[in-house]
């Protein structure tokens, strides 16, 4: 069996009605590792989750097997922000989440590190003590992921230098890793159009964090040009990535076998399961 057919490829998917039908929606669409938001991810507050809906959830999880379930942080906290009374929140919001993820033993919480309103280097050190403080006190079992940006104005995160950074200065990299997402890293101004230049950017991972804290790729095209600082995903192999530029990802050797989530449209184009269908047609390509 080649090696590629043992990545996991999925999607983001909903908890609506109870946590385990994010099972049901991941088998539906061919999952076989998927994403999730804990609570709802515009808000602050989230009712507790109560006993059997966690062991509901652990049950499912053992039975996904060997598929991994990651959870992404709410879209409000700003762990880099210089607002002093908008940090705590932030901070307190990372605790939370952290401890959903671990009463669901979800073993990878996927974060962005925020936007600076007085410059990347203060920004870069909230972010690291506001990750300290989250994971002060904590049993080890929720692996907290930095994912980087797409380039947007005084964003934290959006260069592989920032998340070095902020990885190398933390006091507990064990529990720390790194989430990387194609069309942030191309709209930010990483390349990644051919093998070559896919390479660069993963040696460039290897010398300043290392592929091996690499635990999951956000496989997403994109809609914007090189560098233009534009979040905005595409379906796979119809933007400016293109099928090539996808390929090349999922070819790389230093990426190999990483799990992929695309957190693609679902449109009259195409759904979750033609993107993750496409994804293993182009793994399977020679």
């Amino acid at each position: 069996m080649s090696t590629m057919t043992l990545r996991q490829v999925g999607v983001h998917v909903s908890i609506a009605g109870s946590f385990v039908h994010a099972f049901d929606r991941a088998r539906e669409r061919g999952c076989d590792c998927f994403q999730i938001f804990t609570k709802n991810p515009r808000g602050w507050k989230a009712k507790p989750i109560e006993k059997p809906d966690s062991d509901a959830f652990i049950h499912e999880s053992e039975q996904f097997r060997p598929g991994t379930v990651y959870a992404h942080i709410s879209y409000l906290p700003n762990l880099a922000g210089d607002n002093s009374a908008m940090y705590e929140k932030s901070v307190d919001a990372l605790r939370m989440e952290l401890d959903r993820c671990q009463a669901l033993h979800i073993p990878y919480l996927i974060t962005h590190l925020g936007h600076a309103g007085d410059d990347r280097a203060h920004g870069r050190a909230r972010v690291v003590q506001a990750i300290d403080t989250a994971l002060e006190g904590r049993e080890p079992g929720t692996m907290l992921l930095l994912e980087n940006t797409a380039g947007e104005k005084h964003s934290v995160g959006s260069t592989i230098e920032d998340i070095g950074d902020v990885f190398g200065r933390c006091e507990e990299q064990n529990r720390i890793g790194i989430c990387f997402d194609t069309c942030h890293a191309f709209a930010a101004g990483y390349d990644l159009r051919t093998p070559e230049l896919v390479g660069q950017v993963a040696d460039q991972i290897q010398d300043t964090i290392g592929l091996t804290s690499l635990h999951v790729i956000h496989l997403n095209d994109a809609k914007g040009d090189l560098g233009s600082g534009l979040d905005r995903h595409e379906h796979i192999g119809m933007g400016t990535l293109g099928v090539p530029g996808i390929r090349s990802v999922l070819m790389h050797p230093g990426f190999r076998n990483i799990p992929c989530i695309c957190e693609t449209p679902v449109d009259d184009r195409r759904g979750d399961a033609d993107n993750i269908r496409v994804v293993r047609e182009l793994m399977r390509m020679r």
